[in-house]
């Protein structure tokens, strides 16, 4: 039986550590499902792009993988329907990688197979940091795929979360 497996993040923006976890489960698994996460969200600090704008950074970046689907997964701010609301999105899949504690918790009893992954540098694989030296002129470029990188410029991205700090 071929396995398909659930990846959901936020991907604000989609970065190096993203892809690493990507590469491992593509080792496990037939097909992986990316979920974006929070996808009515945008242009806060928390969420400065763009569900379309994930989705093309994923896209750009993943050229040479081509055993995913990208779904856009909208908050519903409730844990008690949280997981039916993703399997009502969702193309059906057996297993679901995440290291989050709450999701690990909710998918378990649901009945799902959790994997958990290693974490790839996440003290600078971490969209927080990303945003926060984009804010602050630091150097961010090396920690992102080119495929990110070339959305960030289009939408003009780097300005964008400069003056969403600034609201902070």
């Amino acid at each position: 039986m071929k396995t398909t497996a659930l990846m959901i993040g936020r991907f604000q923006p989609f970065h190096n550590g993203h892809v690493k976890l990507i590469e491992f489960a593509e080792e496990e698994v037939d097909k992986i499902i990316i979920g974006i996460g929070s996808s009515q969200e945008s242009h806060t600090w928390e969420n400065p792009f763009t569900a379309e704008e994930r989705r093309k950074m994923i896209e750009r970046s993943l050229k040479t993988f081509q055993r995913y689907e990208i779904i856009e997964i909208p908050d519903v701010n409730n844990d008690k329907i949280w997981i039916s609301h993703v399997k009502r999105i969702v193309p059906e899949f057996q297993v679901v990688y995440t290291n989050g504690e709450l999701e690990i918790k909710l998918f378990r009893e649901a009945g799902f197979e959790v994997r958990t992954t290693p974490l790839f540098s996440r003290d600078l694989y971490s969209g927080t940091e990303i945003r926060r030296r984009m804010a602050e002129g630091e150097k961010w470029e090396r920690l992102i795929p080119q495929g990110t990188i070339d959305v960030i410029k289009e939408v003009d991205g780097v300005r964008r979360i400069r003056e969403l700090r600034l609201i902070l």
